[in-house]
């Protein structure tokens, strides 16, 4: 059974490359180069199944992933000693989109989120 959230650092990664349909190029190479001890920033990708759901329910999120999310926040917050929105030391983070199949250009960045 899937889950909604990944984690991935410290050598160590809850996909791999094989999981490409679920968690995307980006979120399935990101694991692959952890689990294979390349040096990957540590985060989470969201699994390409919320987006249909995200669809299906309304255009609403489940508390399920309200709740994933936060717990994987705090994990990449301990981890990392740092907080998102600390005003003196913050946790910077970097949203990307990802899809199954290549989209080149077709979908949104954001660097150095606070």
């Amino acid at each position: 059974m899937s889950k909604d959230v990944y984690f991935f650092g410290e050598g160590h990664a809850e996909g791999e490359a094989s999981m490409k349909a679920l968690l995307g190029g980006k979120g399935a190479n990101l694991a692959e180069m952890t689990n294979l001890g390349i040096p990957v920033p540590p985060g989470f990708t969201i699994s390409t199944e919320v987006c249909a759901s995200y669809y299906e329910n309304g255009e609403t999120y489940s508390q399920e992933l309200k709740d994933a999310v936060a717990e994987n926040l705090s994990k990449l917050e301990n981890l990392l000693g740092k907080k998102l929105g600390d005003p003196n030391d913050t946790l910077l983070v970097s949203v990307r989109s990802g899809a199954a199949q290549s989209m080149p250009g077709m979908m949104d960045t954001i660097l150095n989120l606070v």
